[in-house]
């Protein structure tokens, strides 16, 4: 077989393959927590992810990753991963969402790894910032971005059987968002506030296991992408709109060709059903259990989902150290 002849699709649940990246990447990081370096727990989170990739028979191309290549441990957008063999990728990554949180010992800091047929997976290109709305599957045919903020609440407050005060409402803790703050406040509804963790956020609105109902406010546009990709496996929907923070950003999307007026869907973000989505917790929380050290090993808490069957899976994972150290080169402590 050539290499021409591998442009095949996944045929079995690779979601099963990528949560063992995410797991090599929590347990490497995890070591960091609370410790205040977060470049360090990034780079550990990265050179595992990076080594595990290599044991993946996939083609893969990292479309959502920290950036341009330059000095510092990243998996760039556009690096080669996998072992270049079987089908070609877009692979969306985030070695750990939420460094700071790592970084000072808070919780939800989670490692999160997606995967798609080459092409389907939206590319931000320049885009840093998108405005976002996160809502599950009851209500995602009666909201709509551009509607005040108080009669989204009416609205998903009815569709959830609901009074507007029993909402509970995810948004990031940040100066830009001072004025929905006050507007969510003024509904009665109650707030989440985070100060980091996009991609948690957004699904722990889609997640019936949590008490968070919905998610509103501007994040990252590649944490918006990373969050469809499981989105699509969950149910709900996310709508979003590119919301650049920075003359520099508007002008270079626009640049780009990109109208910053279209709004975005989960359709739109992962053109395919045939998308894998892994995350493992590392520093414990209210969506994923962290990463539990003991003498000889670990447990490790994630999820995997796979959209085309709508398979969810938690999977609780004991790591044997002495086992594992003769067959592995990652380092986890």
């Amino acid at each position: 077989m050539t290499l021409s002849s591998t442009k095949e699709a996944p045929t079995s649940n690779l979601a099963l393959d990528l949560v063992r990246v995410t797991e090599a990447a929590a347990l490497a990081s995890a070591r960091w927590l609370g410790r205040g370096e977060k470049e360090a727990g990034d780079k550990a989170a990265v050179d595992a992810m990076r080594l595990s990739f290599n044991s993946l028979n996939i083609s893969g191309t990292v479309i959502i990753g920290e950036g341009e290549k330059d000095e510092a441990p990243m998996l760039y957008n556009g690096e080669k991963v996998g072992a270049g063999l079987g089908p070609e990728l877009d692979i969306a990554v985030d070695p750990i969402e939420g460094t700071n949180l790592l970084a000072y010992g808070r919780p939800n800091a989670i490692c999160v790894v997606g995967a798609a047929p080459a092409g389907t997976m939206y590319c931000p290109g320049p885009s840093f910032y998108m405005r976002k709305l996160v809502v599950p599957a009851a209500v995602q045919n009666v909201v709509d971005l551009d509607a005040p903020v108080p009669e989204t609440l009416r609205k998903v407050a009815k569709s959830l059987g609901k009074d507007v005060d029993d909402l509970v409402v995810f948004v990031l803790d940040k100066p830009r968002h001072q004025r929905l703050i006050q507007s969510i406040r003024a509904t009665g509804a109650r707030i989440q506030l985070h100060t980091d963790g996009d991609v948690c956020g957004a699904l722990m609105a889609v997640d019936p296991r949590s008490e968070v109902d919905m998610m509103i406010g501007t994040g990252g546009t590649p944490e918006g992408v990373l969050a469809a990709c499981a989105i699509k496996g969950m149910g709900g929907q996310l709508f979003a709109r590119l919301d650049p923070q920075s003359y520099v950003e508007k002008e270079a999307v626009q640049n780009a060709g990109i109208d910053i007026r279209d709004t975005l869907t989960t359709e739109n973000l992962i053109k395919t059903d045939e998308v894998f989505f892994a995350a493992t917790g590392i520093s414990g929380g209210t969506f994923l259990q962290g990463v539990q050290y003991s003498g000889n090993g670990a447990v490790t808490h994630s999820m995997v989902i796979r959209a085309k069957t709508g398979s969810l899976r938690y999977i609780e994972a004991h790591h044997n150290w002495n086992r594992l150290m003769k067959i592995s080169s990652v380092q986890y402590d």
